[in-house]
């Protein structure tokens, strides 16, 4: 909120604006008759497997992809895990309170942040990569990711934004010939579900059921469960798929918005693929401080390894609502006084 108590128009959360849908809040309604009941996931577990083509044993359900990260931290035995950042600050800090040190290999700005397998150490053992990656929306492609896999290392893929993805090209959520293969998902990002915590880890059978053992009893609610299968039904399947088109244009449209702001310094990090651009901006810290006054909020990027306080990250909104924060930033952009 501003000070005046007006709402702020929310540009830094990244869960797309107008979720969950009615359908889906009414199948989570109805499990609430069944809360008596101890959680059964044997049907949302099936419906997500058969989502991605794979057996049961390759799908563990988790409280949102953050108990995953937590699950990968603990269980694993690994000497050096490597986090190749800027992204999603979650994982390295699992693995720390876990007791691990952790490397971090730090993408560049001059590469346009995009992934080179040799900057990897080879003696990692445990490899952590976002796709399309938080912050900087750059979608990998697979077969550069897959070059990471190793007999001996666990490679881990947070897809959590790949379903925003049109035809989710480049996914590994299915893929059964990459050793060490796990991949996250969340259905909290699209479906608008981080309060309800939902979310899945796929990967090779013994994988599996060693993250199982570290999972506490019942970790995902009735209401959860029934988000899931819903979530993965052919229904969703084709609302998600025509969103991340419509996510496509309307992004399109924010980046062309800024480049009309380049003559000031405004740089958006392209191609980029998931519902949000990472934005250069000179005087950001100042830029986004008005911007609030004016009624719109955008995410710091400077809590990324790897970016300064010359970062912010900005979700992608509807037109009406992009071409409002447009306005806002031409007014932010000129100096106070």
């Amino acid at each position: 909120m501003r000070d005046d108590g007006a709402a702020l128009v929310d540009l830094a959360v990244n869960v797309r604006a107008d979720t969950p849908p009615p359908w889906l809040r009414e199948e989570i309604a109805g499990s609430l008759s069944s809360l008596a009941a101890y959680p059964d996931g044997r049907a949302a577990r099936a419906a997500v497997a058969a989502r991605h083509g794979l057996p049961v044993e390759r799908v563990l359900l988790t409280a949102g992809a953050a108990e995953a990260f937590v699950l990968l931290a603990r269980a694993l035995k690994v000497r050096r895990p490597v986090v190749v950042h800027p992204q999603f600050t979650e994982p390295e800090a699992a693995l720390r309170d876990a007791g691990h040190t952790v490397d971090r290999v730090l993408l560049r700005e001059r590469d346009g942040f995009r992934l080179d397998p040799a900057a990897v150490p080879e003696e990692a053992d445990l490899v952590v990569i976002g796709n399309p990656t938080n912050p900087t929306s750059v979608l990998h492609p697979a077969e550069t990711v897959v070059r990471l896999a190793r007999p001996g290392r666990t490679l881990v893929v947070d897809e959590a934004f790949m379903d925003a993805v049109p035809g989710e090209r480049e996914a590994l959520a299915g893929r059964t010939d990459v050793p060490g293969l796990v991949v996250l998902r969340s259905l909290t990002k699209t479906w608008g579900l981080a309060g309800l915590r939902i979310g899945y880890v796929l990967a090779a059978p013994e994988m599996i059921a060693e993250l199982e053992r570290a999972q506490p009893l019942w970790p995902v609610s009735t209401p959860a469960l029934a988000a899931a299968e819903a979530c993965v039904a052919p229904r969703a399947l084709a609302e998600a798929g025509h969103a991340a088109h419509r996510i496509a244009g309307d992004r399109a449209h924010l980046v062309a918005g800024l480049a009309a702001f380049a003559a000031r310094g405004v740089r958006v990090v392209e191609p980029a693929e998931g519902p949000f651009v990472l934005v250069r901006m000179p005087g950001a810290a100042g830029v986004r401080r008005r911007l609030r006054e004016l009624g719109h909020a955008v995410r710091r990027g400077d809590t990324f390894p790897g970016l300064g306080q010359e970062w912010v990250r900005v979700a992608v909104r509807d037109r009406v609502t992009v071409n409002g924060f447009l306005r806002a930033l031409s007014a932010a952009l000129d100096p106070p006084g």
